[in-house]
């Protein structure tokens, strides 16, 4: 019997391992709150594919902090019935003890990001966090390069990654998967995306690790499927369910004006959610 508490979480190892193997793409999905968490779970659970939940220090702070977030995920599996592998991850932790917060909550997966230090310090950085997680079966990924924001113009604030620094932070850390800059951006593209395909492919087939695409969102379909060509495992996705939602939300909003249940409002975007959800993961190829 299942007990509320127990965890019924993985880690990201096995489900991107198949990925790099299956040469598809693992969606990692950011949630906000509960009812994105719900949305998510039931569309993938429905779709019978492994998903990520990513969140980041700023979403787990929203919603009540690390302990809040994993108890939520957890009793929405076990409430919903959901069968299909699910991760819960850390994207883009700042800190060791950010790491070591999410992990002692119980998050299967953190992202350390050390790519604003110099290699040498994302180095020590990431070895301090593997050291902690893999002993707890957690699973880790790193960053290299700089990866730009939406402010970002997309030829300038980004600092690809090199093949060289690629192997040295993999040899020296252990890590589980890397996400290399290699021209991709959070947020919106001001111009067309310019990935690095050459040096992700080259990367690819000097790593055994899977590798990640940051900001999916706004890159073209053909462009995703040669980056999964290239070697990606795992694509991270945040604004293009923002968009969706929110638009959803707004035009709910315009014509339903005395409608003041917050539940009808939030959940204005259910659908929106969903759909998009069944669009990327059919453009990631994404099955168990």
């Amino acid at each position: 019997m299942i007990k509320l508490g127990d965890s019924m979480l993985v880690n990201c190892n096995e489900m991107l391992k198949k990925a790099k193997e299956g040469h598809y793409a693992v969606p990692h999905l950011n949630i906000n709150n509960l009812e994105w968490t719900k949305y998510i779970l039931e569309k993938c659970n429905e779709l019978n594919i492994p998903i990520i939940l990513g969140v980041s220090e700023g979403a787990a702070k929203y919603m009540g902090g690390f302990i809040a977030v994993s108890s939520m995920v957890n009793g929405l599996i076990i409430s919903l019935k959901i069968t299909t592998p699910v991760c819960l991850h850390l994207d883009h932790g700042s800190s060791f003890e950010s790491c070591k917060e999410a992990i002692d909550a119980g998050f299967t997966s953190v992202m350390i990001d050390g790519s604003k230090h110099e290699l040498a310090k994302n180095i020590e950085l990431t070895k301090k966090v593997v050291d902690y997680a893999h002993p707890r079966g957690v699973s880790v990924e790193a960053e290299i390069g700089h990866i730009g924001g939406s402010e970002d113009n997309v030829s300038s604030n980004i600092l690809n990654a090199t093949l060289e620094d690629c192997v040295a932070l993999y040899q020296n850390t252990g890590i589980d998967s890397l996400a290399p800059a290699l021209g991709s951006v959070h947020g919106f593209y001001k111009g067309e995306p310019n990935l690095d395909f050459v040096t992700m492919e080259n990367i690819n087939r000097t790593l055994p690790i899977p590798l990640v695409l940051h900001g999916g969102t706004g890159i073209p379909e053909d462009m995703i499927k040669k980056a999964i060509s290239c070697g990606i495992s795992k694509i991270n996705v945040n604004t293009e369910l923002q968009v969706v939602w929110s638009k959803a939300l707004r035009d709910f909003v315009a014509v339903n004006e005395n409608i003041y249940d917050p539940r009808k409002i939030i959940g204005s975007g259910e659908k929106a959610i969903k759909d998009q959800i069944n669009k990327i993961v059919t453009i990631f190829g994404t099955r168990l």
